[in-house]
């Protein structure tokens, strides 16, 4: 009776392993490898999936998601000698599980070391400079060569970006004085552009203030000229409109001989011929008023007959 029991605990206990590897249950993006009897027979996908109990064998669970692999910094030597620490980061995506099953025994070890050889010999063509300023040439560099060799292992690269490129600290310095001296150099020329454009606005402001100014004293000087012009044109006219005799010019021009010397930088000042004309003619006047019955022997002579004295020769007149 122990006996019978304990054979049939040990087939419950056979049917429920059974059981267990019979019914294979793969999560969503991913892949199960089956071998029978040490050879590949199938590729399980997600869901609820049946094997052979103690023949089949789930050898192994490849995740089909886009995978994120970072690797260490490398160093790298530029084609001017110069050693660079390079780091890098892969983003792959297993395509088909069988190939990066059997086709490589680690694909992301050799995922690695394909991106390191690579990428030495893309920046072993390249200076520093070059380097520094081509990242998406070395990306897409990169990219191409390991999705060409990754494609047989089940693999596709989607990118590969280089996250830091690291110079020589001494290289750093010099790059860094390098940068400051541009800095101060385009500050500089900033700076004198900015006092030439200022001189050439003020040059130009001075410029238009003076021909402005000049302008101003035309148009001041030709309104005077024209305000002169006119008050001489009314004079005129209204000497003429009076009918003005010879006395009342004598009298004006006797009047504007004070006006004339005035000033005490007037040490030489010349007379007009017509004031001779009308001094003579306010003296022949005065002798007529003073004198009685007009004085003299005649109107021309003015009394010099009477006098017993030459007459006096007239002047010519200058009109």
């Amino acid at each position: 009776m122990d006996a019978i029991i304990i054979v049939l605990v040990i087939l419950v206990v056979l049917v429920v392993i059974a059981l267990v590897q019979t019914i294979q249950v793969i999560q969503q993006a991913s892949a199960a490898i089956v071998e029978r009897f040490g050879r590949y027979t199938r590729t399980l996908n997600a869901g609820l999936n049946i094997v052979v109990p103690f023949i089949d064998r789930i050898r192994n669970r490849i995740d089909l998601r886009e995978q994120v692999v970072p690797f260490p910094p490398q160093p790298v030597i530029t084609q001017d000698n110069l050693v660079v620490n390079i780091d890098t980061v892969i983003y792959y995506q297993v395509t088909d599980a069988r190939a990066a099953t059997y086709e490589v025994s680690n694909y992301i070890q050799a995922i690695e070391q394909l991106t390191v050889t690579t990428l030495r010999n893309i920046i072993g063509g390249m200076d520093l400079e070059r380097t520094l300023t081509s990242r998406e040439e070395i990306n897409a560099a990169l990219r191409g060569v390991l999705d060409e060799a990754t494609g047989k292992w089940g693999i596709r690269v989607n990118r590969v970006e280089l996250k830091a490129i690291e110079p020589p600290t001494s290289i750093q310095d010099s790059m860094e004085k390098q940068m400051r001296a541009d800095r101060d150099k385009r500050a500089a020329i900033l700076q004198a552009e900015g006092v030439r454009q200022s001189e050439i606005l003020q040059a130009e402001g001075a410029k238009q203030s003076e021909i402005l100014r000049a302008e101003g004293d035309a148009k001041a000087a030709a309104l005077r000229a024209e305000g002169e012009a006119q008050a001489i044109r009314t004079v005129f006219e209204a000497i003429h409109a009076g009918d003005a005799d010879q006395k009342l010019l004598s009298y004006q021009y006797v009047q504007m001989l004070p006006k004339i010397a005035e000033g005490d930088s007037n040490k030489l000042w010349i007379v007009p011929s017509e004031i001779g004309e009308a001094l003579k003619g306010l003296g022949g006047n005065l002798s007529r008023i003073t004198t009685p019955n007009g004085g003299g022997s005649g109107p021309d002579d003015g009394g010099a007959s009477a006098l017993g004295k030459p007459p006096r020769r007239e002047q010519p007149r200058i009109e």
